[in-house]
């Protein structure tokens, strides 16, 4: 089983907003078609650029790998940044932590 898709969806808070602007779901799902799906949280970017970012981890970690190994993806996520130190915009808006979770999911159903 390997991780195959990401989708990212978008969703408007109609005023008063409570619980922010806008929410950030993502779908993950893996080549036997087991889902996970759960939201992304950060108020530091706006919601075009955390769907890019979403995606291009999914693109450059997650594409591929197997669900049950989800520590070491970690591990090479957080450390991707430059001299092994993690990039705060992956870390500091839980992107890859709201991703880990889809794939602790996928494995528990699998």
């Amino acid at each position: 089983m390997k991780a195959k898709d990401i989708q990212v969806f978008i969703v408007g808070n109609p005023p008063p907003s409570f619980g922010g602007r806008y929410f950030i779901f993502v779908k993950l799902t893996t080549d036997n078609g087991i889902v996970g799906i759960g939201e992304i949280y950060c108020d530091s970017f706006g919601p075009q650029v955390i769907k890019a970012m979403a995606e291009d981890v999914f693109g450059r970690y997650v594409a591929g790998t197997d669900p049950f190994h989800i520590e070491s993806l970690w591990r090479k996520v957080y450390s991707s940044g430059y001299s092994q130190r993690p990039d705060p915009s992956l870390i500091g808006n839980a992107l890859y932590l709201t991703t880990s979770k889809r794939l602790y999911l996928i494995a528990t159903k699998h």
